[in-house]
């Protein structure tokens, strides 16, 4: 682990003297993720290994170590625009890349003095990636950035994964991918808790795991990260496409997936005034149980559809997919009926770089046609009330989710027992709620008696307006019934 952390402090060190003219975090990233790839891919095409490149030899890692100042810098500039026209890994790593290191002695010095006196390849994969998830995981910290969107935090994937228990032979899929950490961690448990012969290898890492990301950026760094662990080395994995739009066709045995927040998916439009305006897009899909524009509820028809009979599922949703009416309603009604919907995990706030969402995890399996409704209870771990977590302060670790993995009972999860904070609730009672609502709480929150328990300013007021909106939403849905 010293090894790694020495490595990121290293590639992390030399972005300091980066800042100064001006490159982000995710800049940095960026410009490391194109070179740290020639790189390996050079060492690849050399003894011992001896694979043959994709990378045409003008624009391959030798052709840069060549060059110096404005050569350097066309150079470049040259690659990143002629790779990011190839197909597969190449196309997804190069797409719309371009230079943000407007000094060619510091781009010099980056290539020649920081990534070439590595052997990337003979590092260990876990040095390596590790390294390259230490990087990741300061660029989320970077709120100016953004990128914390496409990060959920490890110690909950974990979690999920933990409970989940992939194995080998599955099809494992995240259609929201961002940078990979789904996917990493169902990898890391699979070799951690399971011997595997040389076949079971090969197929561990070429033919297991697959996802989707619209976001060039994300997917770039995902496919990285993946390839510096050793996964999907020679092929890519990850398609550059919205997953919403159509249904793959491909049915897989588990989906681990964070979708992004925000409820609603859009699309600019020409107004008859010829003006630009954004309008929300309303998913039509014949494998979808409802029609809506609200991106989560999507998501959620999404996974389900694309499970495999007996298939499992983890989908981390914020709160309104529970209670929303509508569309919400009526899809929360046929999941429970199609799949055995056994499991929500209310998470706290604090959790993501999104301030103040409140979500959940829902864990089901799909199961075949029947004429009885699939789910017969619902165990609800509430993580949420009287927990106060900061992203910088007050981490979540993976200590804080030790209870709920064993009042979850991966082992045998139908001989589980109620305790203060997991209690079960039967899917008659549940039909009785008004709107099949499962926001479902029961302890006391401390902070209604005690102000200096209260949280944040900001995480309330980030509540209020949460609340205004699905407020609103729900009136408008109204609104619509009744112009109807």
């Amino acid at each position: 682990m010293a090894d790694s952390k020495q490595l990121v402090n290293k590639l992390w060190n030399y972005c300091n003297i980066l800042r100064d003219d001006g490159l982000s975090y995710g800049d940095y990233v960026e410009q490391l993720t194109y070179l740290l790839f020639l790189k390996m891919d050079d060492e690849r095409s050399n003894p011992p290994y001896n694979k043959p490149s994709d990378v045409p030899n003008q624009y391959n890692w030798k052709s840069l170590l060549s060059k110096e100042g404005a050569d350097l810098e066309a150079h470049y500039i040259e690659i990143l625009r002629e790779l990011g026209k190839e197909e597969g890994i190449i196309g997804v790593i190069f797409r719309k890349a371009q230079n943000k290191i407007q000094d060619p002695a510091k781009l010099r010095r980056l290539i020649v003095e920081l990534i070439d006196k590595e052997n990337w390849l003979s590092l260990e994969t876990d040095v390596k990636g590790d390294a390259y998830e230490g990087l990741l995981e300061r660029n989320a910290a970077d709120v100016k950035g953004g990128a914390g969107q496409y990060f959920t935090p490890r110690p909950l994937i974990n979690a999920m994964v933990e409970v989940s228990r992939p194995e080998p032979g599955m099809k494992i899929h995240d259609p929201a991918c961002g940078t990979g950490g789904f996917l990493l961690s169902a990898y890391n448990y699979i070799v951690k808790n399971h011997k595997l012969d040389r076949d079971q290898k090969e197929e561990l890492k070429h033919k297991t795991f697959s996802g989707n990301e619209i976001v060039a950026m994300a997917a770039r760094l995902c496919v990285m990260n993946l390839y510096l662990h050793g996964i999907n080395g020679e092929e890519n994995p990850i398609d550059l496409t919205d997953s919403l739009k159509k249904n793959p066709g491909a049915v897989y045995d588990m989906v681990l997936t964070n979708p992004p927040f925000g409820k609603h998916s859009s699309e600019k439009v020409l107004t008859e005034e010829g003006d630009m305006k954004k309008q929300d897009l309303v998913v039509l899909r014949d494998d979808f149980w409802a029609k809506t524009s609200n991106k989560q509820l999507n998501f959620l028809q999404h996974v389900r559809s694309i499970l495999k009979i007996n298939g499992k599922a983890a989908i981390v949703l914020p709160d309104n997919v529970l209670f929303e009416g509508g569309a919400g309603e009526t899809i929360r009604k046929k999941l429970m009926e199609t799949c055995d919907l056994h499991t929500i995990l209310r998470l706290p706030t604090g959790l993501f770089y999104a301030q103040g969402v409140k979500a959940n995890v829902l864990f089901f399996d799909k199961k075949a046609a029947s004429k009885e409704a699939c789910t017969s209870k619902i165990w609800i771990y509430d993580l949420r009330t009287n927990q106060h977590f900061t992203l910088k302060e007050n981490q979540l670790t993976f200590e804080h989710l030790k209870d709920f993995i064993q009042c979850y009972n991966p082992e045998n999860r139908h001989s589980r027992k109620e305790t203060e904070r997991f209690k079960c609730f039967k899917y008659e009672d549940i039909l009785k709620r008004d709107k099949t609502n499962l926001d479902i709480f029961w302890l006391k929150d401390e902070s209604l008696d005690d102000l200096d328990k209260l949280p944040e300013p900001d995480v309330i007021a980030n509540e209020i307006v949460e609340d205004l909106e699905s407020a609103l939403e729900q009136i408008k849905e109204i609104s619509d019934d009744l112009s109807k």
